[in-house]
């Protein structure tokens, strides 16, 4: 690495970045010849002269960023030679003077296509939209496209994410929210099954480094025993598997840090009472043709030593997960008590499971079934046929498609369609054909007649009834679960809309000549801004023909020569250019809200969907008609703001000095007994500087969950109050909300 000091030591970074490319070619041995090699040197060569003169926030020189990330693409997600040119010039055209033509002159078409879907988008002509919202719409467009640059750019993110503590505290948030929010699902929809995790528990570590820190340190206090104990349940196996001339390995895979938070937080138990800290991979090499057998001999072999649990087999064998995901899970007894989470695969599965579509694709031609895997690429293009036009609307329906807890139902014929969980009937009418959901009235689920509406679950027979009076409603929005579903009413609606709305726009033309206004698209205008009209022309026409609207209105707008002219204000229309103002306003004097501070021009406002108190790390986001509002970075809408709204995020710290008590909840659960409510009340009673705004208690068979929302100054308070509650027997968990 480079040093940061002025004198840099020319000569060491040259030979580094050599060691770093000599690295690459080790990751890509096994899948190149010489013309391959010449490719990568080629591109290797292109990209060192283009970021000669670039460094990273790091100090050392750029070039170590894409070999990094050509390196990932070869190593850890198996990806060929055309990838692996790509990741090295992946930066070239955006930061440096390589053009898209200089690359397919050099390289070729393809390389041209899948570099040219890894650049961003330069610059935005709405400043309401989000500029990080129509680079993830362009990075999903690429994918019914080539697959390869949504691969690139996950392993790009990677590096980056990898790489993070170079960054100030307000930009790591940032990359790590972008990452949450689509990179994540993304990966795990696309099969990177160790890449997902790795983003998880990076991302973890930056929004929540207290608590990953305890939980990393428990983890590494409990390694020992944690060992131990793998190879005396193991050893068994192994020994009753050499017997029969497997070829095999087993593997502990551990729990990440996140898993085990959530575990923690959902299953409301401590970090030493999750039983399932750890799984056993059982890998055996086997013949494609034999790996379900193998896998059931396995299992027999697992459950002749423990006890399984009949509750936890889970059959992804038989029935792979969407992405592609194959393997046999058991959860079995140990001799001391404790469950084991035991995974059962082939070599083949494990490939797939770590390095997903490359490695799929790597074995497809052994099989001519369509894989799940398939089906969601098939599905992805087919949403991507009319993508909307509103790129935040857009990201948020193809996040549907990137969830993959699934459910199995069964055609009347027996045949097997895999949908999200939460699937109603319709959604399974859809996933048939686009014509059998718009013309579907019900369906008989399991024999029985059921609505539209009916959530479907596992295991379900249905068959879908049709009418050729049947059409598409709005209200089919609230209750679809799929994107596709949601995707072919929208366009089903619009299209129905059209034919509304030219009637509308006939009513309106007839108005115009009543009032001796010219039928122009200016006077339109003035009469959507003038009614208060959001979603343009459309929408206004087709409101007019639903008699929505009282054209009488018109006349409250001024004419002059044929034309319409200012209208009466109704309303503020807030605008790009308020954002600007405000950031401007701030960045001016400094970058950071001090909360305390007295802003006479720039209001701000504690945000109630979080309600931040001093002490919490928190970040400012800017409104378009509220000001500023202060949020905590693990509330739950700071993804969202931060990874698509980024340029209105402002850094944010509170004053030293104590300042007015703030709103906080909590919420205590325990062992129900005679005098804990008493307990509770008497705390809060003692302490002098606490307030109580309400407070609730419920029981149920002997546990009792009460919430009380009282003031405090800052998290310190907050934390000496929880801690005092935790002291009072029969209390087992203190939340705050």
């Amino acid at each position: 690495m480079a040093s940061e000091n002025k004198d840099i030591d020319l000569e060491k970074e040259r030979v580094e970045i050599l060691n770093a490319y000599a690295g690459l070619l080790r990751a890509s041995k096994s899948m190149r010849d010489k013309e391959d090699t010449r490719l990568i040197r080629k591109a290797f060569n292109v990209a060192v002269d283009a970021h000669s003169d670039m460094r990273r926030k790091s100090g050392e020189p750029y070039i170590f960023h894409p070999i990094a990330v050509a390196r990932i693409c070869a190593e850890e997600m198996g990806l060929g030679t055309t990838s692996i040119v790509c990741a090295l010039l992946h930066d070239t055209v955006e930061d440096t003077y390589i053009t898209l033509q200089d690359i397919e002159d050099i390289f070729g078409l393809k390389a041209r296509t899948i570099i040219n879907g890894l650049t961003k988008i330069p610059e935005v002509f709405d400043d309401n939209i989000s500029i990080q919202a129509e680079n993830f719409r362009k990075l999903i467009l690429t994918i019914s496209d080539d697959l390869r640059v949504a691969f690139i750019k996950i392993a790009d993110r990677l590096h980056n994410m990898r790489t993070l503590d170079s960054m100030r505290p307000d930009k790591q948030l940032k990359i790590a929210s972008e990452t949450e929010f689509l990179y994540a699902p993304l990966a795990h929809r696309l099969g990177f099954n160790a890449i997902k995790n790795e983003f998880e528990d990076i991302i973890f570590k930056y929004k929540e480094p207290v608590i990953y820190k305890q939980l990393e340190k428990k983890l590494e206090k409990t390694a020992a025993v944690r060992n131990r104990f793998i190879r005396q349940f193991t050893n068994p196996i192994k020994e009753a598997m050499e017997a029969q001339n497997y070829e095999f390995s087993i593997k502990a895979r551990t729990k990440s840090i996140p898993s085990i938070f959530k575990k923690i937080h959902t299953k409301n138990v401590t970090f030493d009472e999750i039983y399932d800290i750890f799984a056993i991979r059982i890998i055996i090499d086997t013949p494609i043709e034999k790996e379900k057998a193998e896998a059931w001999k396995i299992y027999s072999i697992v459950t002749d030593f423990y006890q399984p649990n009949p509750d936890r087999l889970r059959d992804w064998i038989s029935i792979p997960k969407a992405n592609g995901y194959e393997s046999l899970h058991t959860t079995v007894m140990s001799p001391t008590g404790k469950w084991v989470e035991v995974q059962i695969r082939s070599k083949r599965m494990d490939e797939i499971a770590e390095k997903g579509y490359a490695a799929h694709w790597k074995y497809k031609e052994n099989s001519d079934s369509v894989s799940t895997f398939d089906r969601w690429v098939g599905e992805v293009r087919d949403l991507l046929e009319n993508p909307n036009t509103d790129a935040e609307e857009f990201i948020n329906e193809f996040k549907l498609n990137l969830f993959s807890d699934e459910i199995y139902i069964f055609t009347p014929k027996g045949d097997l369609r895999v949908l999200p969980t939460n699937s109603t009937t319709l959604d399974f009418a859809f996933d048939i054909h686009t014509d059998i959901g718009l013309s579907c009235i019900g369906a008989k689920v399991n024999g029985k007649l059921m609505p539209l509406s009916h959530v479907l679950k596992s295991g379900d027979q249905v068959e879908i009834l049709r009418s050729k009076k049947q059409k598409p409603k709005e209200g089919w929005l609230k209750f679809v679960a799929t994107a596709r579903a949601k995707s072919k009413i929208k366009s089903a609606l619009k299209e129905e809309q059209k034919l509304i709305a030219a009637d509308g726009k006939e009513i309106l033309k007839r108005k115009f000549n009543q009032l001796k206004v010219n039928f122009l698209g200016e006077n339109v205008h003035i009469v959507e801004k003038h009614l208060g009209i959001a979603g343009g022309a459309m929408e206004l026409y087709y409101q007019i023909a639903k008699g929505k609207i009282n054209l009488a209105k018109l006349r409250e707008i001024k004419i002059e020569n044929k034309n319409f002219v200012t209208p009466k204000v109704t309303r503020k229309e807030p605008t790009g250019a308020n954002l600007e103002e405000i950031i401007s306003k701030i960045n001016t004097k400094k970058d950071t809200v001090v909360i305390g501070d007295d802003f006479k021009e720039i209001e701000y406002k504690l945000a109630n969907c979080c309600n931040p108190i001093p002490g919490d790390r928190v970040f400012g986001f800017v409104t378009v008609s509220e000001g500023i509002k202060i949020h905590r970075t693990n509330c739950p809408n700071a993804t969202q703001l931060m990874s698509q709204y980024a340029y209105r995020v402002l850094k944010a710290q509170w004053k030293s000095d104590r300042l007015s008590e703030r709103l906080c909840g909590l919420i205590i659960t325990g062992i129900d007994d005679i005098g804990i409510v008493n307990n509770i009340t008497n705390i809060i009673s003692a302490q002098h500087e606490v307030n109580m705004k309400s407070i609730g208690f419920e029981s149920n068979d002997g546990i009792f969950e009460g919430k009380i929302m009282l003031y405090v100054y800052d998290t310190e308070h907050l934390d000496q109050l929880i801690l005092k509650f935790e002291q009072i027997d029969g209390v087992k968990a203190v939340e705050r909300i």
